[in-house]
């Protein structure tokens, strides 16, 4: 596996970051089936969710080259369900820009995302990876090598181009 060359910046997104945001989730949604989404939110789509985990006091992260700035990647943490008692679980999504895969970074994000929500009300957190029964799974691995465990899988829940889909739910304490 290649890894980064230097350590990589992990820092709060901020607006300027949300176009590259929406780039990089544009490219999941309209080339795989890692994503239940079929329309790329817009940078608008994007502010009202950054502004949203702010209110919830919830972090979202992005990694950048440290020579160029751009970002490579995100992660956040969002609340699960919206009923109270859900308050202290919330989910985490990652997602990385194709060229910026297989370095580590997704490892690096995910660690700080869990750092992040150490600081926060979060006690649980929940991932829910799309399972293409067959094919190498990434996200799963990932998840499993930072101590989620499965919690559940969930049968045919999603239908995109063209296949029905399974999601796995994993869960770790923060």
């Amino acid at each position: 596996m290649l890894r980064y060359s230097e350590r990589p910046v992990i820092r709060p997104a901020t607006v300027a970051d949300l176009p590259a945001v929406a780039a990089i989730f544009a490219h999941y949604v309209e080339t795989s089936v890692v994503t239940f989404e079929e329309t790329p939110p817009t940078v608008a789509d994007w502010a009202r969710k950054l502004a949203d985990l702010d209110d919830h006091g919830l972090p979202f992260l992005v990694t950048a080259e440290a020579d160029t700035g751009a970002v490579a990647g995100y992660a956040y943490a969002a609340p699960w369900r919206p009923k109270p008692a859900y308050r202290h679980t919330a989910e985490n999504t990652v997602y990385l820009s194709p060229a910026h895969t297989g370095r580590g970074l997704g490892r690096s994000l995910v660690t700080a995302l869990l750092d992040a929500c150490t600081r926060t009300a979060v006690r649980q957190l929940v991932a829910v990876v799309v399972d293409e029964k067959g094919e190498p799974n990434p996200s799963l691995a990932l998840h499993r090598s930072l101590g989620f465990t499965e919690a559940g899988r969930l049968s045919a829940v999603g239908h995109k181009h063209g296949r029905w889909l399974d999601t796995v739910l994993l869960q770790r304490a923060v």
